[in-house]
This record gives C-alpha cells, structure tokens and sequence, in this order.
C-alpha cells in the first residue's frame, strides 16, 4: 500500500476543485463576451457587481447556452440594473436571521435544529441569495475553531440535527470540515447532520476523493440538499458527482427558488424535477423568493406559483412534486403556500 502523503503536504497543493474555483469569472463583461452577448453590457450594474459581486465557475458558463440572451442559468448570475430598484417589502435580511442568530455562527430558528454558517464562501453568487447582505465577517461558526459554536449546541440537548450553511460549507478545505464533525461527534444528542451546498452542481469536481472520505467516516445519517433551479444545471460531471454522494449512504435531496424568467413554467419546473431524479436527487422544496433588497425582478406571484404548482402535481407522480413553501420570519418553520379563502 503506497502511504499517504503527511496532511500538511496534502493541504499545501491544490486540488484540481480549489484551482477551478480560482479561475471562476468575476467580469460581467467577460462573461458576456464568452457567450457572445456583448450587446446586453448596457445593462449591467456596476453599482450592483460592487455590493455583490459577480462569481462563476467556468463549467457552469460551459452549461449556458452561447448567443442566448434569456439563458435561465446566465439570469441567475448576472448583475442588472434591475437590482438597483428600491422596491418596498424587499429587505436586507428577508427571513429573520438576525433575529435568530445565538452567537459563534449559530442560526436557532426552529425546534430541534441548529444552522451553522460555516463560511462566507460560496462557489457561485446567485443574485436571489436571500444572504447577500449578511454579515459573515462579523459572524462565522468557524472561528476559534469552531470551539464557541460547538459549545452552544453540546449545551442545548433540544438540538438533534445540525445544518452545515453558509455561503456554502463545501467550499471550506476537508480538513477544516473535519475539525468540526470530529467535535460534533462527543455531542450525544446530535443523531443526524444535513449539508445546504451548490458546489456539486455548480463546481462537481468539489466532489472528490477527499471529501468522500470525510462522508464516509461520519457516524450520522447524512442529508445533503444541492441547489438547482434549471434542468440545464446538470449534466455528466454532475451525474457522477451525485452517484459519488449517493455511494457514501447520503440521502440527496434538491431546493428550488421559484423565479421569474428562469423557471417560471410547468415546463421547465417539470424538466427540473425529472432530471433531477435521473441524477439520483429527489426534489425537496420549491420556495416562493425570499424578498431580499436587489432580487425584486426574480419575483412569481403568488397566485402564479400556485397555479403552476398544482399543474405541476398534475403532471408527476407525487414523489417528484416539490414543497412549494416561503419562509416567514418568526415561524416555526417553513410555512406551505396556500391559496387565501
């Protein structure tokens, strides 16, 4: 058996996912001229590219469709200037997080869990992020190595689940996500974990041998919820990197936001949801926007997001129907969408 190299010397060379993710595309015009829409510059913000600025992985731009204005994939990331509308009931923190944070990173919204962000970090900056105006600086459960946040869960026996988020928790080094499972694991009352990450769908080659091994060696069943709004989102190098994830006994679920001009038709949610199953992903939620300051233009109404989730439901077997849900600040926990009356 070769013997593997000391970890220090392991963490000094750069993967092949951490040199990708150094490469990723943080020009909106750059992006525009590899897909040959040098036309639509006109209509960027700078203004909103400063607060928020662009980030891409090139093998997700690989996956948009060249020449193609109204590409769902290349909406999701391009900074308009429709970001830059004051629209009221749009807010900087949209679901309540402020109000929930305990302290050391630790989000305590709803019974019997705890949400950790683990990093500001994220491959790919969605324009709907409902975080985009999050303090990470000021707030990591990564700090002091983890010790604080670690703490406040070891002396809360009501929490039996934690919630890797962020940013996005794979976007941290396997040693770094080690370090905390590893002083998760002396918590008795902890009986499942649950991964919120992008990266296998924006950047699957996060999905590799190393962070198998961490998976693998965890002592409690695992979730991990990927994040795709558009069928195009996947393709081979997805495929492989969601039967890698299964391989480990992870159960993979999806989360979608409902949004205007990317997947706003039973067609395109239809697509989601059955190629998503074909890459091993049951789908899990549909969430109405979060109304975040800069994400107003995504908006579907509500009226709109019913009908097109029954005629979903009408359409696919029930296994592959989505929640259609909203989060609402201060609730126990995600609130169905309901039609009034």
């Amino acid at each position: 058996m070769i013997p593997a190299a000391p970890l220090a010397m392991q963490q000094a060379a750069p993967r092949r996912w951490q040199a990708l993710w150094r490469q990723a595309v943080r020009d909106p015009r750059e992006l525009l001229g590899m897909l040959g829409l040098d036309t639509l510059a006109a209509g960027i913000s700078d203004d909103a590219a400063t607060q928020f600025p662009l980030r891409v992985p090139r093998g997700f731009i690989a996956r948009m469709r060249h020449g193609d204005p109204f590409d769902p994939l290349l909406r999701q990331v391009l900074p308009v200037l429709d970001e830059e509308r004051i629209v009221p009931g749009f807010a900087l923190d949209a679901v309540g997080d402020e109000a929930a944070r305990r302290g050391a990173g630790v989000i305590h919204k709803y019974n019997g869990r705890a949400l950790l962000i683990a990093t500001g970090s994220c491959a790919v900056h969605c324009r709907y992020c409902f975080r985009r105006h999050y303090p990470y600086a000021d707030d990591s459960a990564a700090a002091a190595g983890w010790r604080d946040a670690v703490a406040l869960i070891a002396n809360d026996r009501s929490i039996h689940e934690v919630i890797l988020s962020g940013g996005d928790p794979l976007s941290l080094a396997d040693h770094k996500l080690a370090e905390l499972t590893d002083a998760l694991r002396d918590i008795p009352h902890i009986r499942r974990l649950r991964l919120h990450t992008r990266l296998p769908i924006v950047l699957p080659e996060r999905v590799d041998a190393g962070l198998l091994d961490w998976l693998d060696t965890l002592p409690w069943p695992v979730a991990i919820v990927v994040h795709a709004n558009h069928a195009n989102e996947f393709d081979g190098s997805v495929d492989a990197a969601m039967a890698a994830l299964r391989e480990t006994g992870a159960t993979l679920l999806n989360q979608a936001v409902l949004l205007r001009g990317v997947n706003d038709s039973v067609d395109a949610l239809a697509d989601l949801c059955e190629r998503g199953h074909e890459s091993g992903v049951l789908p899990y939620y549909l969430h109405q926007l979060d109304r975040v300051a800069g994400a107003a233009h995504f908006e579907v109404s509500d009226d709109a997001a019913l009908a097109l989730h029954a005629a979903l439901a009408a359409r696919l077997p029930g296994y592959l129907v989505p929640k259609l849900v909203r989060e609402i600040a201060g609730e126990p926990g995600k609130s169905p969408l309901l039609r009034a009356g």
